[in-house]
């Protein structure tokens, strides 16, 4: 066998690989739309580019027959190689969107490692004591009536853990539908706000066959970057998500 042969060979394995990495990420813990904003495309192609690329290029460069220790420099590789596709995952599995949640006039995406096991054993339901493998679960969030609480979470949020990374005030949706549908603003004044990204719009109005007055729209926050969330005007439910700036 050559080294051309072999590079080819370790090639379309780590391609295998790769595609079952990028189908657990895409199916299951990052679904559209929060795959890029969430920053999860940067980590896969960092993955993709350790197992895909670095790997079988090492082969390339080591394989030949005649040498005793191949097997040890392949194995290492290998080794190599699995162990980055495990720190990756690791890294995936930490930051995986676990939460949508909505918080006065946004949605606010909550990554896993962005609660605390104490706060989230605190979720005002059961169901929300656990972290959703299978993409973010929507939930609202609602301020506390007590004067005290608010005070304290005002203070919090100035240091930079808000409302939504505290379980213990999370309410179904449905509560803020009411006053998400009152800050909700037309499509009309995004395609002020981002004209560039008009023709966009467009093609999710005819591919979703949704007229434009019965569409309006709120910021939804995520780490890697703030995208744009639909909603049916009428029942207040989440549309999609389109990669348009809100700001």
């Amino acid at each position: 066998m050559t080294r051309y042969k072999a590079f080819a060979i370790h090639f379309v394995l780590s391609m295998l690989v790769a595609a079952v990495a990028s189908g657990v990420l895409l199916g299951l813990w990052y679904p559209p739309p929060y795959f890029q904003a969430g920053g999860a495309d940067t980590l896969l192609i960092l993955l993709v580019g350790v197992d895909v690329v670095l790997g079988p290029l090492l082969t390339m460069i080591v394989f030949d027959q005649r040498k005793p220790e191949l097997k040890r420099d392949l194995a290492v590789i290998v080794a190599l190689q699995l162990s980055a596709l495990a720190y990756g995952f690791h890294v995936m599995l930490q930051s995986r969107p676990v939460f949508l949640v909505a918080a006065v006039d946004r949605f606010v995406v909550v990554a896993a490692n962005e609660l605390e096991p104490d706060d989230l054993a605190e979720a005002s339901q059961p169901r929300w004591r656990e972290l959703s493998w299978t993409g973010p679960v929507l939930v609202a969030a609602a301020l506390p009536h007590d004067a005290k609480q608010r005070e304290e979470l005002m203070s919090s949020a100035l240091s930079g853990k808000d409302i939504e990374k505290f379980p213990r005030y999370f309410v179904d949706y449905e509560e803020a539908i009411p006053s998400l549908l009152e800050r909700a603003r037309p499509l009309s004044q995004l395609r002020a706000k981002q004209p560039t990204q008009a023709r966009r719009i467009d093609v999710w109005l005819r591919r979703t066959k949704q007229s434009e007055d019965s569409v309006v729209w709120v910021p939804l926050v995520a780490r890697s970057k703030d995208i744009t969330m639909l909603m049916d005007k009428h029942t207040g439910m989440p549309l999609d998500a389109l990669s348009v700036p809100p700001w």
